[in-house]
């Protein structure tokens, strides 16, 4: 009698979870945040309530790892655009030349926020940060807070180097470039490109008037 393989349950339940993810993306995104449920997260995923609430809490607790996860994905793809090293590192490269090393990740930031996986569930979790003060703290803390510092490192060593002002605060200088592209995409105050990401950097490092 031929004896049948054991069941993998560490498969088993990678498979749910990564379900279970995708599914609150796409509700959260088709339905917006207040309307997705635990229990159209569990239909949409196939699994049973029980499931989803032995690894989470609430449907926020849900959201917000898929949303990280989804994030990670895309930091993964971006720091293959940029390269190996910075993959490996979770850096901005460094490649001795700031504006440069500037302009990639801006242009691969742009690659992200248009990418219609990460647009709709992450402008949902956006508007609902609006009101929801406890989802937007998560969200700063965990996803946002993370990726700022990369450009505090960048900028930190550009100082080093001698590239960038000892006294500049690095963290008020990065919001140079990342708080303009934020705007933009929220608002939809222009068009989301390489040439407006490169043109604010330009702008940020060079400044504005004649010297």
């Amino acid at each position: 009698m031929v004896k049948k393989p054991t069941p993998d349950a560490s498969r088993r339940s990678e498979k749910s979870r990564r379900a279970i993810y995708e599914a609150a993306l796409a509700l959260v995104a088709e339905n917006g945040y207040p309307r997705t449920t635990i229990e159209g997260i569990a239909a949409r995923a196939g699994v049973g309530k029980q499931t989803i609430y032995r690894w989470w809490t609430s449907k926020a607790d849900v959201l917000l790892d898929a949303f990280l996860d989804l994030a990670e994905q895309g930091a993964r793809q971006s720091g293959e655009k940029l390269g190996g090293a910075a993959e490996a590192q979770g850096s901005i490269p460094d490649t001795g030349d700031l504006a440069a090393d500037l302009k990639a990740v801006l242009r691969a930031t742009v690659d992200g926020l248009l990418d219609p996986r990460f647009e709709a569930p992450s402008r949902a979790l956006a508007a609902e940060g609006l009101v929801n003060e406890q989802l937007s703290r998560e969200l700063v803390a965990r996803l946002l807070e993370p990726q700022l510092q990369l450009y505090v490192h960048r900028l930190r060593s550009a100082q080093e180097s001698g590239a960038v002002r000892p006294e500049i605060d690095p963290r008020i200088a990065l919001e140079l470039f990342v708080s303009p592209v934020a705007q933009r995409w929220l608002q939809h105050t222009g068009p989301l490109t390489y040439a407006y990401t490169d043109t604010l950097v330009d702008y940020a490092l060079y400044g504005l008037v004649p010297r």
